[in-house]
């Protein structure tokens, strides 16, 4: 028997499976592209040619297209499923779950392996991987290569939090011909701060954070990061995948 956790983002869709001993077995990640239930369905085949039947498996669904799979047996928010998965992940049962996702960000504090509170930003883009997609395109660059410029920049801030806004200071940043690294570490200090900013309202300081999300294997962002909170940042590459294995775990207890 297989548990299948399906975590449908706005910008990549994750897929964890685990085997009866809950340990993962596989871990898939594609872009959503512009229809979730396109998604869903070549997520389907591709578990299939896995050897893996969907429709024979318990299967929990979660994010923001978790409607758009059919064969799923249960729906879940992705703040249960990114609780679940990041004390998983920690083998922990309190943390301070932080998650950059593509166009919001989640705050999530959990004692005794329960959510006891938690901020979610989905009306402004600033401060998710939506802004730092958008920003990287106005400079020509790929995300990953913004990041790692970045830490070799400084001196530079992006007033604005509004992404669009933000964009037209980058774009005259670019015209008065400021190094391209002092550009990329005033797009990530802009994210880390507002992330940041949004933290306090639930960390302490000290506390050590639990990162995930598509931001997880950033290392200059978990710098920048731990410098805003002043505490250490916790993550690792399964971190990307803290929803679909939160699913995954959640499906394990569903009896077909």
């Amino acid at each position: 028997m297989n548990y299948i956790g399906i975590d449908i983002g706005s910008t990549c869709a994750k897929v964890v499976v685990l085997d009866e001993q809950k340990n993962v077995c596989l871990e898939m990640v594609q872009p959503t592209g512009w229809s979730s239930v396109d998604t869903a369905e070549e997520i389907k085949k591709k578990l299939l040619a896995e050897g893996i039947d969907p429709d024979a498996s318990p299967c929990v669904a979660t994010g923001y297209g978790r409607v758009s799979v059919p064969y799923a047996n249960k729906m879940i928010t992705e703040i249960t499923c990114h609780a679940m998965g990041a004390l998983k992940i920690n083998h922990s049962q309190d943390a301070l779950v932080i998650d950059i996702g593509g166009q919001d960000t989640k705050i999530i504090r959990i004692e005794e392996g329960m959510v006891k509170d938690f901020i979610m930003n989905d009306k402004c883009s600033a401060g998710t991987g939506r802004f730092l997609e958008v920003m990287a395109n106005s400079m020509g660059m790929r995300p990953d290569e913004l990041c790692t410029l970045a830490e070799t920049g400084g001196g530079v801030t992006i007033s604005s939090m509004c992404t669009v806004f933000a964009e037209s200071e980058v774009i005259s940043l670019i015209g008065r011909g400021e190094p391209k690294e002092n550009i990329a570490f005033a797009v990530v200090d802009s994210i880390v701060s507002k992330v940041a900013s949004q933290a306090s309202r639930l960390h302490e300081k000290g506390e050590a954070v639990c990162l995930t999300g598509g931001l997880c294997d950033c290392e200059y962002v978990c710098k920048a990061l731990e410098k805003k909170l002043q505490s250490q940042v916790i993550t690792s590459p399964q971190a990307r995948y803290a929803g679909a294995l939160g699913a995954a775990l959640a499906a394990a207890k569903i009896k077909l």
